[in-house]
Formats: C-alpha cells, structure tokens, sequence
C-alpha cells in the first residue's frame, strides 16, 4: 500500500453509488406502478428492492474491511463519521416533526367534516395504556440495555456486550412483533380519515427505523462477536446505540402525543 502523508481516507471509485441510484429510481417507479396496477410493477418493485439489499450489502463489507482490516479509518475519519451520524439523525428528528405537525395541526383545531372533534366521529382509538404501555416498557428497558452494553465495550468486558446486546436485540424484535399485532386488530385504517393516515404514517414510520436499528444492532452483533470492536475502537456500534436513543425519544413522543393525550 501506497504510504499516506494525512489521517484522510480518500475512498477509491466505487460503482456502488450508480447502483444505489438506480435501485432506488426503479423502486420508487415500480412502487406507483403497483399501487395503480400497471403490469410489471410488482416485478420492477420486488427485483429493485433485492438490488438495494445487495448493494446495501456490498458497500458496508466494502466499509467494514477499510475499517478492521486496512486501518483507513482513523481518528480524523471518525469524528467525520460521527458528525455525519449526527447530521442524519438531525434530519430524521425533522422528518418525524413534519409529521407530528400534521397531527396537531389536525388535532387542535379539527373540521366541521371531521364532526369538530378529535379523534374524528366514528374512530374508536388504541387505549394507551394496554399493548403501547407495554411496548413503552420494552423500548425503554431496550435503551437500558443497549447502554449495557456500550459501558461494557468501553470497560473490556466483552461477555457482558454481548449479553447485553442480545437482550436489545431480543427486545427490539419483540416490540416489532406487538406493534404487528396492535395493527392487525386496529378497528381503523389509513383509509379512515385524518386520524387514520397520520396516526399510521407515524407509527408505521417509526416501526420502519426500529426494523433499520434492529438489523444495524444486530450487524454490531456479529462484529462483536468476531471482535471487529475494541474499547477504543467501536464507531459504528456508538451509531448504531445513538439512532437507537433516537428511536427511543421518538416514540416517547408518539405515547404521550397521538396514544395517550390524541385519543
């Protein structure tokens, strides 16, 4: 290897970004397609999906070997890779905040076609303090845990990270599975006016990054496991635990907000 003068990784050409893009064009494309029931729509939307996947694939190896075993990522690249986490999670926060602008704009003050009250005439809501109570219980302890395991990474106590770290993950899933089933006997739809289109662009969101944290906890699992990660060198686990804490905030938002105090 060629030797380097300066603490910058300067990534090689990479056809993974071109691939990325068209991926994603063909998914979005082949996704109003199917909704309209054009022919070839589900076939452009499933085959787009399975490029993303292995594209997703391909370019984290290709991060975790200049990561572990070519030793790009040093000090200088980390704190940039921090500071793009955080710039992410950022916009993420300003993602969900359009949403539960939507919500209170609705909320506040409702329309006479909605009976001037909220939850509209006719929407019978989730009762707060049944299955969302109990998934509020299993994210939080999740959060406990995932910090379990951080200060034990930092310590050296290799057992006890991984220990921890199962149980988040275990965690994750089981909160996946309740919200699946709180969906399942809703007795409203997205269909169902204001509330039903709000209330399931927001949960149904956060159930998606809690799907994408489960699987970036997971990978650092395994990385673990392999013993990718040192005390000292764990960036992408303290990612993941940081979109993890912000998957916690947000539904503590969506508890308070739209099941407890918006029903």
């Amino acid at each position: 290897m060629a030797k380097h003068y300066h603490p910058y990784h300067l990534v090689e050409p990479s056809p993974f970004p071109y691939m990325a893009s068209f991926g994603a064009l063909g998914l979005t494309t082949g996704a109003v397609m199917y909704f309209h029931s054009y022919s070839y729509g589900g076939t452009l939307l499933l085959t787009s999906a399975l490029l993303i996947i292995i594209v997703a694939y391909s370019w984290w190896r290709d991060i975790v070997r200049e990561a572990t075993y070519q030793g790009h990522h040093t000090i200088v690249v980390q704190k940039g890779l921090r500071l793009g986490m955080l710039l992410f999670i950022v916009s993420e926060i300003m993602f969900f905040f359009g949403f539960f602008w939507g919500f209170f704009h609705s909320s506040l003050g409702p329309d006479i076609s909605l009976g001037a009250v909220w939850p509209p005439l006719g929407i019978t809501p989730i009762d707060a303090f049944g299955v969302p109570l109990l998934n509020t219980a299993i994210l939080l302890t999740s959060g406990a845990t995932v910090t379990w395991s951080h200060h034990a990474i930092i310590a050296g106590d290799r057992y006890n990270t991984i220990i921890a770290l199962i149980l988040t993950v275990v965690l994750a899933v089981i909160f996946t599975g309740l919200q699946g089933m709180e969906y399942y006997e809703s007795s409203f739809s997205i269909a169902d006016s204001v509330y039903g289109s709000v209330f399931f662009m927001l949960t149904g969101f956060h159930g998606f990054h809690v799907f994408v944290g489960t699987v970036f906890l997971a990978v650092c699992l395994v990385r673990i496991v392999r013993s990718h990660y040192t005390k000292n060198h764990h960036n992408g686990f303290e990612a993941a635990i940081w979109y993890w804490h912000f998957v916690d905030f947000v539904w503590l938002g969506l508890f308070v907000i739209v099941y407890w105090w918006g029903s």
